[in-house]
């Protein structure tokens, strides 16, 4: 398994692309997670149930359109994020966007190894250092085994989620009845419609804008797109929702901090039901940490002439370092950040890759400024609004600016005439212009 190419310096070829189910289980695990369950609760806290589940859904919804769309052109070409960057923001430009994005989720991947640290001090009474350390090694070894180990994780993830879920809401269930589960109306009121919606979509602006990294594997466009509704809106609506009913029936103690976290309604009911309870802390958060790990150390690899796995343990140990520094519990202001500056770079490059398939090619260049200056337009404008709007969309503001400045930049710019792939034709597995032995210089 570990010696399988992950081909961080060229398109993967058709000959070794996977299954839909294959495809599907890495993005099926990967939003089943903790952290959801906690924003879920959250959200429902201040919206109410109905309300909240809506904020979810619409959330969801956005996430499909932008992630299938990133998924349909990852499986025609076979490129990987910082390679379809290339494409967009110029061979040196897309530093800008897949360094970012690349550094971006080995924060989350701290988030998750410091969580699991704390989540075990909760559950058995570990230090927080010794959880965290644990963790941090179980999830690098999983990036290192690759695409099939993400695939395997996500398989076992899901299903153990939504079992001890279910089981978590049996137990909180006596603290009210189904009726007023259903009529929960909240309680908070530092969170209106629009910014659960913000928080749905910055969830996971980073690792759904760098799609292309599982879904490249694809055997073709709409085995991707079908693949990535697998996560949106199904695998994270659950996960948000599931979180949300755990505080609709008074199973939170603290629902404005903790959400709809339910692993302390499985711990004190004998110690089979602790010890399925700490490994699904494992296997949960295990199944993000390593998808986070995989993005930052594809995306790195792709950016040197480094290969994935060396930076994988490279990465990891950074990643350690931070959860230790206590920097992962800032995650609130860490979304902040991904819904202003993530979602205009993945605006960019689906209006470039549209634009490509009615054959207005760009010339190959350094840098396309166009694309660089049409993302710090969506960015600033989404910026604007999360401070002078709140409450409102913000990665929306962002992502219709984006768009729209690109295309008012390639009206006024002569392009080849040159089209793009031909829809749902893989490109050749071969090394791209400009490379030495098939790696970046």
């Amino acid at each position: 398994m570990a010696s399988a190419e992950e081909y961080e310096h060229a398109p993967v070829p058709p000959t070794t692309r996977k299954s839909l189910p294959a495809v599907a289980a890495v993005w099926f695990g990967f939003p089943m997670n903790l952290g959801n369950a906690v924003f879920g609760g959250v959200i429902v806290y201040n919206l109410g149930l109905l309300d909240g589940l809506l904020a979810i859904l619409v959330g969801n919804l956005v996430l499909f359109g932008y992630v299938g769309a990133l998924s349909h052109y990852a499986g025609r070409t076979g490129e990987n994020f910082a390679l379809q960057a290339a494409d967009t923001f110029g061979r040196r430009g897309r530093l800008a966007a897949a360094g970012l994005l690349a550094t971006v989720v080995i924060g989350w991947f701290s988030f998750q190894v410091g969580l699991t640290g704390t989540t075990l001090q909760d559950t058995l009474g570990w230090a927080p250092m010794w959880g965290a350390l644990l963790g941090c090694a179980v999830y690098t070894l999983l990036t290192v085994a690759g695409i099939r180990a993400l695939a395997l994780v996500g398989a076992v993830a899901t299903p153990l989620f939504v079992v001890l879920a279910t089981v978590a809401i049996g137990y909180g269930a006596g603290h009210t009845s189904a009726s007023d589960a259903l009529t929960y109306q909240g309680t908070g009121g530092a969170l209106g419609f629009g910014g659960a919606v913000a928080i749905v979509i910055a969830g996971f602006a980073d690792s759904g804008t760098m799609t292309a990294d599982f879904t490249r594997w694809s055997r073709n466009g709409r085995s991707a797109v079908a693949a990535t509704a697998f996560a949106f809106p199904f695998a994270n609506f659950v996960a948000y929702a599931l979180g949300g009913v755990v505080v609709a029936i008074g199973g939170s103690a603290d629902p404005a901090a903790d959400g709809g976290g339910f692993l302390p309604l499985l711990t004190g009911h004998g110690p089979l039901l602790t010890a399925l309870a700490v490994l699904f802390v494992f296997v949960n958060l295990g199944s993000v940490a390593a998808h986070c790990l995989y993005n930052g150390a594809v995306g790195w690899a792709a950016l040197t002439p480094a290969r994935m796995r060396p930076l994988a343990l490279g990465l990891g140990v950074v990643g350690l370092l931070f959860a230790l520094s206590g920097v992962w519990g800032h995650f609130v202001d860490w979304l902040n950040l991904l819904g202003v500056f993530v979602p205009p770079i993945g605006a960019v490059l689906i209006t470039d890759q549209y634009l490509r398939r009615k054959g207005r090619a760009p010339v190959a260049r350094d840098y396309r400024w166009g694309a660089l200056g049409a993302w710090a337009a969506g960015a600033l404008v989404a910026g604007l609004a999360h401070f002078f709007l709140p409450g409102s969309v913000d990665p929306l503001f962002g992502m219709a600016v984006a768009a729209a400045v690109l295309l008012l930049v390639e009206r006024r710019t002569p392009r080849a005439a040159a089209a793009g792939p031909a829809v749902d034709a893989p490109r050749p597995a071969t090394v791209p212009t400009g490379t030495t032995e098939g790696r970046h210089p």
